[in-house]
């Protein structure tokens, strides 16, 4: 039994197995999972339904698994549309240390099916923009 935020054992294993450098994708539910990713990233699905479970209650405990360098999100189209809301949640949970680095949604993807992408959580997510796509760190 672990005494420990994160107990989902293929999540864990798969975020056990990326280095540094590594990506891990947290997805929504409008991301397609099986065809804007790496062939070799580990799919891991946590949507059991529409809006369970949300990519912030996923990156929570990611957080305590592994160290971060860098955050990125997919920006929207129309520019003129604003910051999604959900970039709010995400912020709160990052910190300062963390800043959100948005890119275009064809970057967004290309960097997604980038042999570096090492992970993908599949969540039930139904909130526009939520993706987002960590950098593992270094343990020092």
């Amino acid at each position: 039994m672990l005494r420990y935020p994160l107990l989902h054992p293929p999540l864990l294993q798969a975020l056990a197995t990326a280095g540094h450098g590594s990506k891990v994708l947290l997805a929504d539910a409008n991301y397609a999972h099986r065809t804007n990713v790496h062939h070799r990233a580990e799919l891991i699905h946590l949507n059991l339904r529409p809006g369970l479970v949300a990519v912030d209650e996923v990156l929570e405990p990611v957080l305590s698994a592994i160290p971060v360098e860098a955050v990125h999100t997919m920006r929207p189209d129309d520019e003129d549309a604003g910051t999604p809301e959900v970039w709010a949640d995400y912020e709160r949970v990052l910190g300062p240390d963390l800043p959100l680095q948005p890119l275009g949604r064809h970057e967004f993807y290309a960097a997604c099916r980038s042999p570096e992408l090492a992970v993908c959580v599949a969540t039930g997510d139904g909130r526009l923009y939520a993706n987002v796509l960590l950098t593992v760190g270094f343990v020092v």
